[in-house]
Order: structure tokens, then sequence, then C-alpha cells
């Protein structure tokens, strides 16, 4: 795989993560200050997907540094 293609998953992995901070950042800020309990469901959903993609690309670039 090019040196292009790695580069733009470990950007896409640093944006991912950085969206699952900001979601997780969000969840707590709301438990904080006593918020929805819908709300705070929905992003502890989107949180797990974030992090559930980060894991995929994540295991998609240490693949191609095997080869």
């Amino acid at each position: 795989m090019s040196a292009k293609m790695r580069t733009l998953l470990s950007f896409f992995l640093i944006l991912v993560m950085a969206g699952v901070l900001g979601v997780l950042l969000l969840g707590i800020v709301g438990v904080a200050r006593g918020g929805d309990p819908r709300r705070s469901n929905q992003l502890m959903r989107w949180r797990v997907l974030l992090q559930a993609i980060a894991l995929l690309v994540l295991a998609i670039l240490l693949s191609l540094e095997r080869s």
C-alpha cells in the first residue's frame, strides 16, 4: 500500500479519535448538568460507534505495516 494511503488512514484515525473525545466530553458535561437521559444514551451510542470505527482503522493500519 502506498504512503499516501497510510497517511490518509492515519489522518482519518486521528479525526475519529478526536470525535470520540468530543462525544465523551459532551456526555460528561451533560451528566454533570443533569441532562436528558435519552440524549446521554444517544451520545453513548455515538461514542461506541466511533470507537469501533477507530479500532477498525487501527487494525487496517497495523495490518498494512506488517506487509
